[in-house]
């Protein structure tokens, strides 16, 4: 059952860095089940002072995920069509153009989204790197946070 446990866990951590660029995957919250099964089994303990901070962690990262595109954009002078915009860029890059569409989707899809909702081109263009600024700040904060937990899944198998 321990070896189902870690693979399983593994499995998740692995989602969980997938997503961090597809936003129809939780990344953090599928990494955090991940740890949880890894401490679950016998191959691995944590404390309950990690897991209660990382689970904190976790909960806040997933909040900035949400927050930072809206704030970005605001902070450009954008709407949320261009947020909209920009996470509908986000899906359609990555299956037009991988991975190069992970980084020219969202940012084309928030100038589609501004412009949609009737600002003009320079407006749209502004308002649109601020989401694409906000995305990638999201992202890069997601992933970090991945990548720590798939540190702590491999140092505790290799321990």
């Amino acid at each position: 059952m321990d070896v189902v446990l870690v693979v399983l866990a593994g499995i998740l951590l692995l989602l969980a860095v997938i997503g961090c660029f597809l936003p129809v995957l939780p990344g953090p919250p599928l990494g955090y089940a991940g740890i949880l099964l890894l401490h679950i089994s016998s191959y691995a303990q944590f404390s309950t002072l990690f897991l209660i901070s990382l689970g904190a962690v976790v909960l806040v990262v997933s909040l900035i995920d949400y927050l930072v595109p809206i704030l970005g954009a605001k902070r450009f002078g954008g709407s949320k069509m261009g947020v909209i915009g920009c996470l509908v860029g986000l899906v359609i890059g990555i299956f037009v153009l991988p991975p190069i569409g992970i980084v020219v989707g969202p940012f084309l899809g928030a100038i589609a989204g501004e412009l949609i909702n009737g600002d003009d081109l320079k407006k749209a263009i502004k308002s649109g790197f601020g989401s694409f600024i906000g995305y990638l700040f999201g992202t890069g904060v997601k992933l970090a946070v991945c990548l720590i937990m798939v540190y702590f899944y491999v140092a505790r198998l290799i321990q």
